[in-house]
């Protein structure tokens, strides 16, 4: 069960972080949400597709693998990728909120948090959380931007989602990908209908440039050239395996 603390250099002076990759951190994922703001390093490496969740609100996802468990970029305890998606890459970290009281208003503030069960949390192994004199070490430094971009990334996606509902922009998709002995059909995929987005109306057009989404649909449809490189590496494991 996660346990989660708020960061300090008082209660977590020698807390360590693992950053190294394997299965038995969580990194064994076929797919892993995403948010707008990384779409850019996303699509240079990985398939970007959406999903809705059971209450029908969409979300973003990188797709790593054709099974559940199964991550193509994860080779050993090294992540063969040059970009990891944030979700990922900010380990045990997450972002809370604590009330702040500043001149009579009272302010909701992100603070970094940290799930103390997981596995790579360390006092003895991986990256410091804070230098000798108590100050945020370099990692901690970059653990924030992370956190914070996924702060924004997740308002962004609110109203990049409804930009691109209005426009009729999302479409439903079945990925099917065949190999000798087996074949994986992922279905509840969508993603942006290439045809109605080289077709929009020069308002809507306008209107999702000036937003910043319309250069995200572009992206979003340029990613979908990744599913071959993904069976590429599928492939490729396969064949390793063969001739261990």
């Amino acid at each position: 069960m996660p346990r989660h603390e708020m960061v300090n250099n008082v209660t977590h002076k020698n807390l360590r972080v693992i950053t190294r990759h394997g299965p038995e951190f969580g990194d064994n994922v076929g797919t892993v949400m995403i948010v707008p703001t990384e779409f850019g390093d996303i699509q240079r490496e990985y398939p970007i597709f959406f999903r809705q969740d059971t209450q029908g609100e969409f979300m973003s996802v990188a797709l790593l693998g054709f099974a559940k468990d199964e991550n193509l970029f994860l080779e050993g305890d090294r992540w063969d990728a040059n970009y990891v998606p944030a979700m990922l890459a900010r380990g045990p970290f997450l972002i809370g909120f604590q009330q702040r009281e500043e001149g009579g208003d009272v302010r909701r503030e992100p603070v970094i948090h940290i799930d103390m069960e997981s596995p790579r949390v360390s006092q003895t192994e991986g990256e410091p959380a804070f230098l000798d004199l108590g100050g945020n070490s370099p990692y901690l430094n970059r653990i924030a931007g992370i956190l914070n971009g996924i702060n924004q990334g997740i308002d962004v996606s609110k109203a990049m989602f409804a930009a691109f509902t209005a426009a009729g922009l999302i479409e439903p998709l079945k990925v099917e990908v065949k190999f000798a002995e087996e074949q994986y059909d992922l279905v509840g995929l969508q993603t942006i209908n290439r045809e109605k987005l080289a077709n929009l109306d020069a308002q809507t057009l306008h209107s999702l440039h000036r937003s910043g989404f319309l250069q995200g649909a572009f992206l979003v449809v340029n990613s979908l050239q990744n599913v071959q490189r993904l069976v590429d590496r599928k492939q490729r494991r396969k064949a390793r395996q063969s001739a261990a």
